[in-house]
């Protein structure tokens, strides 16, 4: 037997690689990974979304289509349900903004600076997570009441806050300020101080680095944290009823309105109240999470 010569494996190089490039029969919808165990958490995962969100809230959709439509719209957009959502959607987003233009200074100063009281303010910002609502609600009612320390000081002053929506909107802004500052700290952790500093040797100001270099890379974490702000608002009971006043077609919110109708056995109502919520809530969603999606491609 002879040895093979280089010619010969130069003309047999193109066969090897095309019997090894030959693609294989069949397709698959999805590309194979490296890591197994796929179709198991995948089944996993819709198991308990399907246990703990849908079929939940597909009760609710059928409960509510048990009536008729005559009865869902009496129902769902009467006066006082449309008073009620325009106060928990309304006051949940100026809640929300209030947090992200506060919420954002405040990540910055427990990122960037060190300060005595430091971990006690870290401790506070915490404090909404682990306060029960009910005693939040409490606590802001005796503080803005018009005999309370702050409200005493507002009422010469012509400012009502307790028993009105702007308590409504006090008390969804201090549910609400952990979500925007604990979503910007870690981005804030991690943009680097050489990027201001390039920024600043080629000759822009202050302002500018803020608003062309920091804020397009916080962008993506700023509107997360307003969106989990505006959910946490919309859906708030505990710490509300306290201050709100709960005066029908003034300072009734939405989800008090659904306890309403329940104690009075009008489940069909309170479902269809709720689905109205449920679609509201969904669809601002949607459109926040869509533009959270484009600054995160942008920056």
């Amino acid at each position: 037997m002879t040895a093979p010569t280089d010619r010969n494996i130069v003309a047999n190089a193109p066969q090897r690689t095309a019997v090894q490039a030959a693609p294989r029969r069949g397709w698959t919808w999805r590309r194979r990974s490296a890591i197994p165990g796929f179709g198991l958490t995948m089944g996993v995962t819709l198991a308990i979304l399907s246990c703990i969100v849908l079929i939940p809230l597909s009760a609710v959709i059928l409960r509510s289509a048990g009536q008729g439509p005559a009865d869902f719209l009496s129902a769902a957009f009467s006066e006082r349900a449309f008073t009620a959502y325009r106060l928990s959607f309304g006051a949940a987003l100026v809640a929300a903004l209030i947090n992200g233009l506060f919420g954002l200074p405040t990540a910055w100063a427990m990122v960037r600076y060190q300060f005595p009281g430091k971990a006690a303010v870290n401790a506070i910002i915490d404090l909404p997570f682990a306060l029960p609502t009910a005693v939040a609600g409490i606590a802001l009612a005796s503080l803005y009441a018009e005999n309370g320390w702050v409200g005493g000081l507002l009422a010469p002053l012509g400012v009502k806050v307790a028993y009105t929506p702007l308590g409504v909107i006090i008390a969804l802004t201090f549910i609400g300020l952990p979500f925007v500052v604990r979503t910007l700290e870690p981005v804030m952790r991690d943009l680097s101080h050489d990027v201001e500093e390039a920024a600043a040797s080629l000759g822009a100001s202050r302002l500018d680095t803020i608003l062309r270099v920091i804020m397009p890379s916080l962008a993506p974490a700023w509107v997360t944290g307003f969106a989990m702000a505006f959910a946490r608002g919309v859906g708030e009971y505990g710490s509300v009823i306290f201050i709100a006043g709960n005066m029908p077609y003034k300072s009734e919110i939405a989800p008090l309105l659904i306890i309403i109708e329940l104690e009075q056995y009008d489940y069909a109502g309170a479902a269809a109240i709720a689905v109205v919520m449920l679609l509201v809530s969904f669809a601002m969603l949607f459109v926040i999470n869509a533009i959270q999606a484009y600054a995160r491609r942008f920056a």
